[in-house]
């Protein structure tokens, strides 16, 4: 007989004998198994039972095993009753594993590449990166994920015919990344056309707890609000939280040195302008003068009225003329006054000096209702102060809504140089705004405050602005009003006690024929001069605020 049939016929009596032992100790099996769920289900509930009561489970265990051994046949019925229910547990045979859950990274990385096929595949070409039979580890060459399990970092390669230098092209690959990504966070994309690389950094979110307070910065220094580390090379210590951290802010330098004199702010509505403005006024208000301007008339900066060193508070178009058309023949004023000082060579007056700041909440409005009335568009009487505040040290600061920027005159538009964008906005709105391209991708929901600026032609970066809320306002959370109301000059009787006024003699005193005016012996009382009683600070308006000077 051949050696191969020797084989076979050995195989099939193997076989044949592994069966026949499989079916005989199939029943020991079945024990075995149902035995060891007995044993796991015991230690499970032995783990499971606090440290307590384990003292008494094992009393109780063993005065039923003492009962089961003193009864007649006990133990045999014990063991009976314990092959059947170990039978009848391992009767099913053990569930097979689980399988393995997916990669994160296959999963989304997958879905991000399939995305992005139909905008990156040419159909000419003839080793492309992106197909839909594709693999994402033949265009993705690095990436992370954060511990949420959300794509963090991203980096691409695109081929070298994508139009990466037009806008819209970038904001559908842009969109679509942020969409599969996660639209409640912000991305910055960085576009190596050289390279043909995108490199994808998800944004930590900024601190939004930051409130109104005197930040470290010069004279003339403005803390717009607080952005990345990576977006200034500056840090200053901040009030955040009860403690004292190092911030990077985003300043804006006024001045005459300054190549960005003025600042134009636009938002969508309900994302912090006028807090932006309140924020500058009280930064300004220890070394300048302040014109306010509210064109939408809500109050919101009703706080600065009778404040030392803000002329006035106009509301109505009436009120604003009359402001802008003072601060018009205030800049000529200072103007001729410096460069009659320069021609001598002395130094200017300190009322020419001193800054004068001009803050326009909402203009449009004003120049709508003037156009109905037809009366002088106040954003026209901003003409002089724009092109000559600089010299005259004027600075405008102008803040209106997104779907304002349309009704701005285009001065107010080419000469403010610092801008600031608050809220969520598209990618046309935020270049219109800023005056450059945004390589950040808003998210879809951003708290107050938050936006973007651009200083002169540098690169836009994020902001965060302080809150800096309206004290009269008795919906906002008291800690944030007592914040806003210890930096203005001086005490508002609407909000706190009126400060104790000094005492004014009801006449001038008397000139002896010594020459020593109003001399008295020490100890002695001037009968003449009774203390005249406190009075509250008065906020209504009985006599003009603005008080026009002679031009020099």
């Amino acid at each position: 007989m051949p050696l191969h049939r020797h084989l076979s016929k050995g195989r099939e009596i193997a076989r044949t004998a592994g069966d026949h032992a499989s079916d005989m100790f199939a029943p020991l099996a079945v024990i075995g198994r149902g035995l060891r769920r007995h044993a796991d289900w015991a230690r499970g509930r032995w783990q499971a039972t606090p440290k307590e009561r384990r003292g008494p489970t094992l009393f109780l265990t063993a005065a039923m095993l003492l009962g089961i051994y003193l009864l007649p046949h006990g133990l045999l019925f014990a063991l009976i009753a314990l092959m059947a229910s170990a039978a009848w547990a391992g009767r099913a045979p053990k569930g097979a594993a689980a399988p393995p859950a997916p990669d994160v990274a296959d999963v989304k990385l997958g879905a991000l590449y399939a995305a992005l096929t139909p905008y990156l595949c040419g159909p000419e070409d003839a080793n492309p990166l992106y197909h839909f039979e594709g693999n994402y580890r033949s265009a993705f060459s690095a990436w992370e994920f954060d511990a949420e399990g959300r794509l963090s970092k991203l980096e691409l390669s695109y081929p070298a015919y994508f139009t990466d230098t037009e806008p819209a092209a970038r904001a559908r690959i842009e969109q679509v990344v942020q969409g599969k990504a996660g639209r409640a966070r912000e991305y910055r994309f960085d576009w190596d056309e050289e390279s043909n690389r995108l490199r994808i950094a998800a944004m930590s979110p900024l601190p939004t707890d930051i409130v109104a307070q005197r930040f470290v910065a010069a004279p003339g220094e403005i803390v717009l609000g607080f952005t990345d580390e990576d977006g200034t090379a500056r840090t200053i210590p901040v009030s955040q939280g009860g403690a004292v951290v190092q911030q990077p802010p985003v300043v804006w330098r006024t001045g005459p040195r300054s190549s960005e004199p003025h600042l134009l702010a636009l938002g969508v509505a309900g994302y912090g302008t006028s807090s932006l403005l309140r924020s500058i006024a009280l930064q300004a208000l220890p070394y300048a003068d302040l014109v306010v301007v509210d064109g939408a008339g809500t109050g919101e900066h009703a706080c600065l009225v009778n404040r030392p060193g803000v002329h006035t508070v106009e509301t109505s178009l009436h009120g604003a003329l009359a402001a802008l058309e003072w601060a018009v023949q205030e800049t000529e004023r200072r103007l001729a006054a410096l460069n009659a000082a320069r021609h001598s060579g002395t130094t200017p007056p300190e009322d020419i000096s001193r800054p004068l700041w001009l803050l326009l909440d909402h203009p449009t409005e004003l120049s709508e209702l003037a156009h109905a009335e037809g009366r002088p568009d106040p954003q026209d009487l901003l003409e002089l102060p724009l092109r000559h505040g600089r010299a005259a040290r004027v600075t405008v600061v102008v803040v209106d809504d997104l779907a304002a920027r349309d009704r701005l005159t285009p001065t107010v538009r080419t000469t403010t140089r610092a801008r600031v964008l608050l809220g969520p906005a598209g990618l046309e709105e935020g270049r219109a705004a800023l005056g450059a391209p945004l390589d950040i991708v808003p998210a879809a929901h951003a708290p107050i405050g938050r936006g973007y600026a651009r200083i002169g032609n540098g690169t836009p970066v994020r902001l965060q602005v302080p809150a800096t809320v309206d004290p009269l306002d008795d919906e906002a959370p008291p800690q944030l009003r007592d914040a806003v109301i210890a930096l203005l000059p001086h005490r508002d009787s609407r909000t706190e006690a009126a400060p104790a006024a000094p005492p004014r003699p009801e006449r001038p005193p008397t000139v002896p024929a010594d020459g020593m005016a109003g001399a008295h012996p020490a100890g002695a009382v001037d009968p003449v001069s009774p203390v005249s009683p406190v009075h509250p600070v008065d906020l209504g308006k009985t006599e003009p605020m603005i008080r026009s000077r002679p031009i020099s």
